[in-house]
Parts: structure tokens; sequence; C-alpha cells
């Protein structure tokens, strides 16, 4: 984008462009994301919606602004959406669809941690977010991205590209491909059928959580889109795949990706906090759910790989075979940590 460009952008949100500085954010892989400063200190995040993965990005803002009122408390931090000059939360342009939304000060994320009280915080914060949506309908929100996290669709799309890639993707990825067929094996055995529906973040990867600079404290959870129906196992097994495993999504050398005992600790300690939400049902999903969302995020890895490369940015070629590979192996590790995490679970959470 050139600077002309944001600009004007930002003028329809009713900042003067001129008197703005902004700088990309690459951590993201969906999203276009700019860091936007005034000259007294005054920060803002603009975003560009993904809009060829979030097709129904208007629905997506619904689901935004019914939701936040519920998180408006004291304890959980409240982020804002800046209005257009027509009274909108969003931007509609031929590239894609813009928001503007204030930037809470003072405020830090990790991609990972050794720290107990940061796990500790990303448990309490994951279990406010629930306990304050607990009552809400979930049918109220749409499905931005039907069967996100839907094991059978997830299963079809990777048959499919298998079936269609070429053969030498497939050789190179061999090895993962096999892993992909014996954890959907596994996987069979998670029971869904007695758990309640609930409205779910469903991308509670560390790094989406926001921590104060100062004490470390949860603030909230950020990148909101995909708040939709779901499971708690969902969002509890994607936080736990990043706040208990040290490396990197993509690490390649192996023997650093680890399942921490002690930080899975603090993690439901924190979730204690606020659990009185979960059913007994839920808490008997949660082990699972801890290998079914790094196993699922992995599939995803391995089939956009096979499709080349359409849905995830990469930075070099096999980054997304590199990700699959990572992440089934801490599936792996989770799985054998399954009765560990049971124990901790009936411990912990009664």
């Amino acid at each position: 984008m050139t600077s002309e460009s944001i600009q004007k952008i930002l003028i329809e949100f009713n900042l003067n462009g001129n008197s703005l500085k902004w700088s990309p954010l690459t951590s993201g892989l969906i999203n276009d994301t700019y860091l936007v400063a005034e000259d007294d200190g005054q920060q803002y995040i603009l975003q560009k919606v993904n809009t060829l993965i979030f097709k129904n990005a208007e629905i997506l803002m619904d689901n935004i602004s019914y939701t936040l009122p519920f998180l408006n408390v004291d304890d959980y931090a409240q982020i804002t959406f800046l209005q257009t000059k027509n009274g909108e939360h969003s931007l509609k342009k031929n590239d894609g669809l813009w928001r503007m939304m204030t930037y809470i000060p003072n405020s830090t994320t990790y991609n990972t941690t050794t720290d107990n009280n940061i796990a500790f915080e990303a448990g309490r914060i994951v279990g406010r977010f629930h306990s304050l949506l607990k009552d809400v309908v979930p049918s109220i929100v749409k499905d931005t991205l039907p069967k996100f996290h839907n094991l059978n669709h997830r299963k079809q799309e990777f048959n499919e590209a298998l079936a269609d890639a070429d053969a030498q993707k497939k050789q190179i990825a061999e090895h993962a491909i096999n892993k992909a067929h014996l954890f959907l094996t596994e996987l069979e055995d998670l029971n869904i059928s007695d758990l309640p529906v609930r409205i779910c973040h469903n991308d509670t990867k560390l790094n989406n959580i926001l921590f104060s600079e100062t004490n470390n404290k949860a603030l909230c959870l950020i990148d909101l889109d995909t708040i939709m129906k779901g499971y708690f196992f969902y969002d509890f097994g994607d936080a736990i795949r990043t706040v208990v495993n040290n490396a990197p999504e993509d690490e390649q050398n192996h023997e650093l990706i680890n399942f921490d005992e002690s930080l899975f600790k603090a993690f439901l300690d924190g979730l204690a906090v606020n659990s009185s939400f979960l059913t007994i049902a839920d808490k008997n999903s949660l082990p699972l759910g801890a290998v079914f969302m790094p196993f699922i995020h992995g599939l995803r890895a391995l089939t956009d790989y096979l499709n080349n490369n359409r849905y995830y940015k990469v930075t070099y070629e096999n980054q997304n075979l590199d990700r699959c590979l990572s992440l089934f192996d801490f599936a792996e590790k989770a799985l054998n940590k399954k009765d560990f995490m049971a124990a901790c679970i009936k411990e912990r959470l009664s």
C-alpha cells in the first residue's frame, strides 16, 4: 500500500492522514495490519480484512459488534472500533474491507513463554472471556468460516488436496501424510455429542492475548475475526498448543518442541479462577482437545502445502510443511500427556 492510499483510508475514519505515521505489522498470517500513530502518541490499529478468506466480512464485523458489549466489564480491556464518516464500523473498498480500532496502550503480546505467571494469566483471561459470554445465545453469531474446526470437513479438504497434488509434493510430504492418517484414526474417540455449544474465540493462540507491559496481567483477547459457535476445547486446545510449547509454530528442530507440565498446571490454575461455566463433559473433552487443536492446524497447513500455499502467508516454499510437521510433533507429545492432563484437570478444575 502507498502512503497516499493509506492516508485516504484514514481520512474516511475521520482522522487526518497527513499528521499520522504508519508502519506494517507482519506477525499475522491472514490480514494486512498497520500500526498508526498520531504526533501526540495516540495509536490505532488499521487492518484490511482478507476477503478471499473471510468472504462474509460484513457478518464478521456484525459478530464482533454483537459480542463486544458483553465483554465491556472493568476487568476486561475493551477494544473500540472507530466509525467511518458514514457511521459504519468498517469501510468497504475494491481491495477489501478496512477497519480501524483503538490501540490499548502499555500492552504487549508473546509468541511463546517460559513464565508460569504468563501461563496463569492466559488461562484466566480465556476463562474470563467464556464466563462473560456463557449466557449469550450462540446461534446469534453467524459462522463466517463454516466448519472451521470440523474434523470431517478438514479431512475431506485434505483428501481432495491429496488427490490433486503433484507426485513430487506428495513424496516430500509423505511422512506428514502418514501422520495425518494416524491422527485421524486416534481422534475418532473425541465425543462431542454431550458438549454444550458456546460462543468461542476459535483462535486463542498465545499471541492473540494482550498483556500489560507493567505487570504482565492479561488484558483481553484480540483478533476477534473467528468469533463463532464452537466447543470450549477448541479455545482450550489452541491456547495449550502455544502456552506450554516454547518452540515457534514452524520450528524445524523438533527437539526444541516440548510440553511443559509446569506451564500446563499454571494455565489450569488461571482457568480455574473463571471455570464455573464448565460442565463435566467440557472437562472430559479437554485432554484430547489439546491433541485435536494442534493436529487440526497441522492438517490445514499440510492441506495448504498440497494446494500450493493458497491460504497461509509463507516466506519460503515449504513453510506450510514445516508448520504441519511441527504441529503434528506437538500433537503427538500432547497425546503422550493425555493421562497427565486428565489427572491435572480433575485436581485443578474440580
